[in-house]
């Protein structure tokens, strides 16, 4: 990125998707044992390797699964990038249950 971005437009919209995957997932963003489960999930190694059968019926919430471990690291890359800006970026419950979930498990996965 150039230094340029709006992050408060960015942190927005990845919320609003990170929630609309949590309302398919059932995703109860204060919940913060279901919450690290889902991060468990994203972060491993695993995860890169599910695949959504082209010849099978639509399956929404593997989607949805899908759709926010990719946004996972959006998030995590906008954080990073903004504060190597000096900007501190941050959204609304589900933005922070998720990234706090997220770091907590890389440093657990990191202490292995």
């Amino acid at each position: 990125m150039t230094g340029f971005e709006n992050y408060a437009a960015s942190t927005k919209e990845i919320e609003l998707q990170i929630e609309r995957k949590g309302v398919v997932l059932g995703i109860d963003w204060n919940n913060e044992a279901q919450v690290r489960k889902l991060a468990r999930e994203a972060l491993s190694p695993t995860a890169k390797d599910i695949k959504v059968p082209a010849s099978a019926p639509v399956d929404y919430k593997l989607m949805a699964k899908l759709d926010l471990f990719g946004l996972a690291a959006i998030m995590l890359r906008t954080m990073e990038e903004s504060a190597s800006v000096g900007v501190e970026t941050h959204g609304g419950v589900a933005w922070k249950a998720f990234a706090k979930a997220l770091w907590a498990e890389a440093e657990y996965q990191k202490s292995l």
